[in-house]
């Protein structure tokens, strides 16, 4: 596993055929694709996916290893609805991976604290599962992952598993029954959270944008500085590779400065 925002893109125009190993559906609408690859990955980088004859579209990669790689994915249009019709044994079509990811050695020996809002979750997955496995690597862990409802929990089954070495507050925005767990806006919890060593402490914040902004406020009032919280900005990403502009922000292009930053490099920037 390649915990550098190194590349190895032999030709960024070109996709390769990557065979489904397995398929996990998380919701009615979102399914995970565990699929083969050999590409030297980072936490938190994308891949454009495709199926010829129906579109491409940036997906971050949710969770990888030296032989496989899964993408969490939402059918929500034409090409998405057609990789949900696909089967174990049919075929994706990849290039990448793009963008920044998130540099393990930022988070070394340092209490580190993960914020997902929804399917802000998959970004920060690979991440989570690393960091679950070399939990002497950091000084202490916590996620908190927040959801609109019961019925848009993501990797239940890594939440179960994960929740046996570290703390993960679940919460959702609506009353309803999910594990006896909590109920509002993950930003009511996160001020509720006790940083005894903020110099010490860096913080991951990935979701909507909203939940993003409010989360972001909420750490500040506890007195996180800026330069120590971190997030992914997935806007508007289109060819992976800052030639169609869909994703610029002033002189910034999401798809090759980020899509993760240092929070006090952009705060300025006006989207």
């Amino acid at each position: 596993m390649v915990l550098t925002a190194e590349k190895n893109i032999k030709n960024p125009y070109l996709s390769q055929k990557a065979e489904i190993l397995k398929i996990f559906q998380e919701t009615e609408i979102e399914y995970t694709f565990r699929v083969e690859s050999d590409f030297d990955l980072n936490f938190g980088q994308f891949l454009e996916v495709s199926i010829p004859g129906y579109g491409e579209a940036p997906i971050s990669v949710s969770n990888f290893t030296d032989q496989w790689l899964e993408l969490t994915i939402r059918k929500v249009g034409k090409l998405t609805d057609q990789i949900h019709d696909l089967e174990t044994g049919d075929y994706l079509y990849l290039r990448g991976p793009y963008g920044n990811g998130f540099n393990f050695e930022n988070y070394r020996d340092k209490n580190l604290i993960i914020a997902a809002g929804g399917t802000g979750l998959a970004p920060v997955r690979s991440l989570v599962e690393y960091a679950s496995n070399n939990l002497e690597q950091l000084s202490d862990f916590e996620v908190l992952a927040g959801f609109k409802d019961a019925g848009s929990l993501l990797f239940e089954r890594d939440i179960k598993r994960w929740r046996q070495k570290f703390d993960v507050l679940l919460t959702v925005d609506k009353t309803c029954d999910i594990w006896g767990e909590c109920v509002g806006l993950i930003t009511e919890h996160i001020a509720e959270l006790h940083l005894e060593n903020i110099a010490n402490t860096e913080v991951i914040v990935v979701g909507p944008p909203p939940m993003m902004k409010y989360s972001i406020i909420e750490f500040q009032k506890l007195g996180v500085p800026d330069d120590q919280i971190w997030v992914s900005y997935e806007r508007k990403m289109h060819c992976g590779l800052g030639k169609c502009g869909h994703c610029k922000i002033e002189d910034n292009y999401v798809c090759i400065d980020g899509p993760v930053y240092n929070y006090a490099e952009v705060k300025e920037i006006k989207d």
